[in-house]
């Protein structure tokens, strides 16, 4: 049964049992029957809302992948052939040179940054917190106040 069938058949055998509505019990009774009838009635209603809402996200959810879909068979010449992929990171831009990608934490917020080489001479703004970041200083790996092993190691 379903909840709303549920709650009319109490409320039936409430009626059919003859308890009286002016005892402080039937009162009781009553108005909870009523709230439990009207709780059905409000479940359901939003169980029908969230069948057709999970409809509508599964279509935009289809539309989203043919959307995708468009745009990455568009970029499917960036690898020129070398991977299976285009979302890959293989470091190649469109003309095949190798792009260097650098990572530094930002002073205001902590947050990581990730940028390309072509920003090096300017300044860097971060995603998180909007702060710009300049006079950006990049390791060759030759520094002697570098404290990065990596950097020591080359």
């Amino acid at each position: 049964m379903k909840m709303t069938e549920n709650a009319a058949y109490l409320k039936g055998l409430f009626e059919g049992y003859e308890i009286s509505k002016d005892s402080k019990e039937g009162k009781i009774i009553a108005e909870m029957l009523n709230l439990i009838y009207d709780m059905a009635d409000t479940i359901s209603s939003l169980e029908e809302e969230i069948s057709e809402l999970q409809e509508y996200v599964e279509e935009l959810d289809q539309d989203l992948g043919e959307v995708e879909e468009e745009l990455f068979l568009a970029d499917d010449d960036c690898c020129d052939g070398d991977c299976d992929d285009c979302d890959c990171d293989c470091d190649e831009d469109y003309e095949g040179e190798e792009t260097e990608y650098f990572e530094m934490e930002c002073p205001s917020c902590g947050e990581m940054i990730c940028f390309d080489e072509s920003l090096c001479d300017g300044d860097v703004t971060c995603p998180a917190c909007g702060e710009t970041i300049t006079d950006i200083e990049i390791c060759d790996g030759n520094c002697d106040e570098c404290d990065d092993e990596e950097c020591k190691q080359q």
